[in-house]
C-alpha cells in the first residue's frame, strides 16, 4: 500500500468521526461549500488554520447581521505543511449562542480546493461559537458577536402558549393538560424561555408542561434575550379533571397479522396488521399505532407492511375517560416473492435518515402511510429545475407529514433546513439523475452484451443475470461515457440454494471493440476499467462487496452484508481518480486510483492502475456465471 493510499484510508476513518465536508457533523445538516469565487455577500468573514492544533491561524471577532461571505482556509498558504486536516464548525447544540447556522466545513491542503472553501450563510444578532471537531483539536475554538448594525437591542422577546388536551362538555381538561410555550426574538435571538405554576418560583421550560392531578391551575410565563430584554409576564388558565368516574380500566388492543408466508415463517412481499380494541366501561376513543419505532399515527385501516426486514408493529387504545392502554407489540419478517407489487414512490431510498442532497438531518427515514418512506417523499434525485420550487416542494411534504404525525415539528424544520443548505436547484447544482434502465423494454434495449451469459428483462421492472447461458460476460451501455459521475443502482443476490451471486460493476472502460492490446470486448473492461466487486459470500474470493477488484479489498465485516434476497442501493462515485462506494447510504470503501498500483493476485498480463486512469468511460455490468444469478433495477447516473 503507498503511503498516499495510507494517509486516504487514516482520512476515510478520520471522516467517519467528523463527516465529510458536505455532511453533517454529528447530524447536523451543515452549509455546502464551495469553490473560492468572488463573494456576493455584504461582508467577508475568513478564518484561517495551519499546523497549530490548538488555535486557528486567524478569525474574526465581530460581525454585523446579515447575508454574509465565509472563507476557511486549511493550506500550504495558510501554513499547513504537515496536510493536517482542520474543520470550521459552528455549534448548534449550546442554548447560550445562537443555533441558526449549521456550518461544518472540512479542509485539508490535499483536497479537491486545496483546502479552502467559500459558502454563504444568514448571521443573526448574538453569539456564535465556533470549534474544529477533529479529535485532539478541541482547543481550537472561538466566539463571534454579532450585532445587528442599528443599535443596541431594546426589545424584549414575544411569547405565547397553548393548552392541548381532551376536554369535557364544560372545557375542563380531562385527565390532564399539556401547556407548550413557544418565544422569538428578531433582535440579538431568545437566550431563556422560563415557567411558573400558580404562586410557586420560576424554572427553565425546556419541554411541554403536562399537569394531570384534578384543580384549576394558572401557569405564567416569560422569555429573555441575549441582550437581556425579559418579556412581560403572560398566563394561561385551565381546569383538570379526573377521568369519568367508575372508569379507571384502559382498553384492550390486539392484533392480527396476515398473508402468504414461507416454511420459515416470514411473510412473502408483505404483512398485514388488523389491529382491534375493546372498553367495557365509557368505549374506546382512539386507536393508535407505530411502525418500527416510529410516531403513534391514529389506526384507521389494517396497516400494510411491504418493506423486506424484521419489522414491529406497536398499537394502544384510548378510551373516552381519558386511560390509555400501554402498548402492545407484535413483530414479523417481510421477505422478497409473493408477487406483491412495489409502492408506487417517487424514488427508492430506504436509508435509515432522511438525507437531502447530502446533507444528513438525522431524522428518522419512516415509513408513511402510502407506503413510502419520507426520503422518497422529498424527491432530491429529480431534476429540479429552481430553488424556490424544490422549497415548496419539500414545505408541502413536510407539512403532509406533520399533519399525518409522521414528523413533528423539530424534525420537519430539520427536513426544510436540509433542503435550505442542499443547494439543489440553484444554477450550477447538478442534482438529476438520468436514467441508464427503469424497467422498460425501452431502456433495457440500450444496452449490449458482450463474451458470455446474458441478462434477460424480467417482470418485476428489473434485469436478470441467465442461470442458462455459460460464460462470463458484460452487459454494457454503449452509448456514451461519462467522465466524474455518481452511478446508483439496486441489486439482489437471486443465486440458487444457498449459494452467493458473484457479480459487478464495471466503471471507466475504454470503448470495447477494436482494442489494440484485448480482443475480447468483455475483457477490456476487466483489465482497463475498475470492477466495484459485489460478493456477499463468506468464503472464496478474497474481494467482497465495495472492493474495488485487484486493488482494495473490502472484507466481509466491512461490505454491509443484508439478508439474501434483499434489495440494496449500490452507489459508486467517481471523481478525477478518487472512487467512493455506497452500500445502502454507507461509506464502504474509498480509493485513490493513483498510478503504480499492481493487480492482486498477480496475472501476468494486467496493466496494474497505470493501465486504469482514464478521465472517463463506460459502464458495464457483469454475468459470472449461470450459479451467479444476480437482478438490477433502477440503474440512473448524476454527472459531478
Amino acid at each position: 500500500m503507498t503511503a498516499r493510499r495510507t494517509w486516504t484510508a487514516l482520512l476515510t476513518a478520520l471522516l467517519m468521526l467528523v463527516g465529510p465536508t458536505a455532511t453533517a457533523a454529528h447530524g447536523r445538516p451543515p452549509a455546502p461549500p464551495t469553490a473560492p469565487g468572488p463573494p456576493v455577500a455584504g461582508q467577508t468573514l475568513a478564518w484561517t488554520a495551519g499546523d497549530d492544533i490548538t488555535r486557528y491561524t486567524s478569525a474574526p471577532t465581530t460581525a454585523v447581521a446579515g447575508r454574509t461571505t465565509i472563507v476557511f482556509e486549511n493550506s500550504t498558504a495558510t501554513g499547513n505543511t504537515t496536510g493536517m486536516p482542520h474543520t470550521l464548525t459552528f455549534d448548534v447544540s449550546d442554548p447560550r449562542y445562537n443555533n441558526d447556522v449549521p456550518l461544518n466545513l472540512l479542509a485539508n491542503p490535499g483536497d479537491a480546493q486545496g483546502g479552502k472553501y467559500t459558502t454563504e450563510v444568514t448571521l443573526t444578532p448574538g453569539t456564535y461559537r465556533y470549534h474544529c471537531t477533529i479529535p485532539g483539536h478541541e482547543q481550537m475554538q472561538g466566539v463571534l458577536v454579532v450585532t445587528d448594525g442599528g443599535g443596541p437591542d431594546t426589545t424584549p422577546p414575544e411569547t405565547s402558549a397553548k393548552v392541548d388536551g381532551e376536554q369535557n362538555a364544560e372545557g375542563a381538561y380531562v385527565g390532564g393538560a399539556t401547556v407548550t410555550v413557544a418565544a422569538s426574538d428578531t433582535g440579538s435571538g431568545v437566550a431563556t424561555v422560563e415557567y411558573a405554576v400558580g404562586g410557586g418560583a420560576y424554572q427553565p421550560y425546556t419541554a411541554p408542561v403536562l399537569i394531570r392531578a384534578p384543580g384549576t391551575y394558572r401557569v405564567r410565563y416569560r422569555a429573555t434575550d441575549k441582550a437581556g430584554n425579559t418579556a412581560a409576564e403572560k398566563a394561561v388558565g385551565f381546569t383538570v379533571v379526573a377521568p369519568q368516574e367508575g372508569d379507571r380500566t384502559p382498553p384492550r388492543t390486539s392484533a392480527t397479522t396476515e398473508g402468504q408466508r414461507n416454511s420459515d415463517g416470514d411473510y412473502l412481499g408483505r404483512a398485514t396488521v388488523t389491529v382491534t380494541a375493546t372498553d367495557d366501561d365509557s368505549g374506546v376513543a382512539t386507536t393508535e399505532y407505530s411502525l418500527d419505532g416510529g410516531p403513534f399515527l391514529a389506526y384507521t385501516a389494517p396497516v400494510v407492511v411491504d418493506r423486506p426486514g424484521r419489522h414491529t408493529v406497536a398499537h394502544r387504545a384510548t378510551d373516552k375517560a381519558g386511560n390509555t392502554a400501554e402498548a402492545v407489540r407484535v413483530s414479523f419478517t417481510v421477505v422478497p416473492g409473493g408477487g406483491v407489487p412495489a409502492p408506487d414512490c417517487p424514488e427508492w431510498d430506504e436509508r435509515r435518515t432522511v438525507v437531502v442532497g447530502t446533507v444528513d438531518t438525522g431524522v428518522p427515514n419512516r415509513v408513511t402511510r402510502n407506503r413510502c418512506t419520507v426520503n422518497e417523499l422529498i424527491e432530491d434525485e429529480k431534476d429540479w429545475s429552481s430553488r424556490a420550487l424544490f422549497l415548496k416542494h419539500v414545505g408541502k411534504v413536510t407539512a403532509g407529514l406533520r399533519a399525518d404525525g409522521v414528523l413533528d415539528e423539530r424534525e420537519s424544520r430539520a427536513v426544510n433546513a436540509a433542503a435550505e443548505a442542499s443547494g439543489i436547484g440553484t444554477p450550477g447544482h447538478h442534482t438529476g439523475y438520468r436514467d441508464l434502465f427503469d424497467g422498460t423494454r425501452a431502456s433495457f434495449d440500450r444496452w449490449r452484451q458482450v463474451g458470455g451469459g446474458a441478462f434477460t428483462l424480467t417482470g418485476d421492472a428489473s434485469m436478470t443475470s441467465s442461470s442458462t447461458v455459460p460464460g462470463m460476460g458484460m452487459l454494457w451501455f454503449p452509448r456514451r461515457t461519462y467522465d466524474d459521475f455518481s452511478l446508483r443502482l439496486r441489486f439482489r443476490d437471486d443465486a440458487p440454494g444457498t449459494g452467493h451471486a458473484n457479480s459487478g460493476v464495471f466503471v471507466r472502460f475504454p470503448y470495447v471493440y477494436d482494442h489494440p492490446e484485448e480482443p475480447r470486448p468483455e475483457w477490456v473492461a476487466v483489465k482497463y476499467g475498475h470492477e466495484i466487486q459485489i460478493l456477499d459470500r463468506p468464503d472464496g474470493d478474497l474481494y467482497k462487496t465495495g472492493s474495488v477488484y485487484g486493488f482494495d479489498r473490502v472484507g466481509l465485516g466491512g461490505a454491509g452484508v443484508t439478508p439474501k434476497g434483499t434489495w440494496n442501493d449500490y452507489e459508486i462515485r467517481v471523481v478525477g481518480q478518487h472512487y467512493s462506494v455506497f452500500r445502502n447510504g454507507v461509506l464502504i470503501n474509498a480509493f485513490d486510483n493513483t498510478g503504480g498500483q499492481e493487480f492482486f493476485p498477480p496475472r501476468p498480463d494486467d496493466p496494474g492502475t497505470d493501465g486504469r486512469r482514464y478521465a472517463s468511460g463506460y459502464i458495464g455490468l457483469q454475468a459470472h456465471g449461470t450459479t451467479d444469478v444476480i437482478s438490477y433495477r433502477d440503474i440512473r447516473i448524476k454527472e459531478l
